[in-house]
């Protein structure tokens, strides 16, 4: 069962979280919290937020070794924008888009080892 965890309208551009979000994802959890902790980046910071509440719903829910789970789905998609104009020379003026983001994360158990599997290969 895939536990998840999302922010929605994080006010961050999505292009500054998705670089960190593929770091992540396919690795364990407690492993993923550990390279977000060193990265000096404010979208890691709430990428690692995100991930915290994913696993403390999965751990809510009576899931054991939380810190095992793989990151099977980490996303940062675009939200809405703020629209605002700029006025420049000449009577110009230039639109300023003010970015939001939806941070989603999704965490679950490894899949497990059976002894036909070991056996094919």
């Amino acid at each position: 069962m895939a536990y998840s965890a999302s922010h929605r309208f994080a006010r961050i551009a999505a292009t500054k979280i998705r670089p960190f979000a593929n770091l992540i994802r396919g690795r364990r959890a407690g492993e993923a919290v550990e390279l977000l902790k060193y990265e000096p980046n404010r979208g890691a910071r709430m990428l690692e937020k995100v991930l915290k509440s994913a696993m403390s719903n999965a751990e809510d829910q009576g899931a054991r070794n939380v810190d095992r789970m793989l990151v099977i789905d980490a996303r940062a998609n675009g939200g809405p924008m703020f629209k605002r104009i700029m006025p420049r020379a000449r009577g110009m003026a230039y639109m300023i888009k003010r970015r939001f983001a939806h941070i989603n994360v999704a965490i679950d158990a490894p899949p497990a080892v059976t002894k036909e599997a070991v056996a094919k290969e």
